[in-house]
């Protein structure tokens, strides 16, 4: 029976008794009636033979739980031995993986790290190259667009001096002045 609904049961029937008009005669006939079946001749001697029984069986019980907790020991230390001993396995054979994998994880990244330096110092070869010849052809278009602009120049100072030499030979003042 569940501890939960006896315990419910036994409230119920505490709260009865102790709840209605009449609770303490109903609670004297109720004690009544279990006083009289407890201190029954048959109860009684159920009870002295249980008492009996309960003393009779007490050695050979508590001998079976004795065994019983000793097997259990044995076994749990046998088990907890397995254990051990395929865990001690099981780590040597990892750390045995993981040291080879390693290796080869190593190995690997060497080799992609000396391809990675090639590529890169290859790159930037190129790099280097491609800005010289930019520089050169700079230095090339800026040499022509300074003589051009120097040319330029010249040609507006010459006409622009040519302009004044004819504007002082139109000026009659500008004769007298010189």
């Amino acid at each position: 029976m569940n501890p939960r609904l006896f315990a419910l049961g036994l409230g119920v029937a505490i709260g009865y008794v102790l709840g209605t008009r009449a609770g303490r005669e109903r609670y004297d006939q109720m004690k009544t009636a279990v006083t009289a079946l407890w201190e029954d001749p048959r109860v009684a001697k159920a009870r002295a033979d249980v008492e009996t029984y309960a003393k009779q069986q007490a050695p050979i019980i508590r001998e079976r739980a004795e065994t019983a907790a000793k097997d259990v020991a044995a076994k749990t230390s046998a088990v907890a031995s397995d254990v051990a001993a395929k865990s001690a396995a099981t780590a040597k054979d990892v750390a045995a993986k993981t040291s080879a994998t390693a290796k080869v994880v190593a190995a690997k990244t060497s080799a992609t790290a000396k391809v990675v330096a090639s590529k890169v110092a290859d790159t930037a070869n190129d790099v280097a190259a491609g800005a010289s010849k930019v520089a050169a052809d700079l230095r090339e278009r800026g040499e022509t667009v300074v003589d051009s602009a120097a040319s330029s120049v010249g040609a507006v100072r010459d006409a622009a001096l040519a302009a004044v030499e004819s504007d002082d030979d139109d000026d009659p003042k500008s004769t007298l002045a010189g």
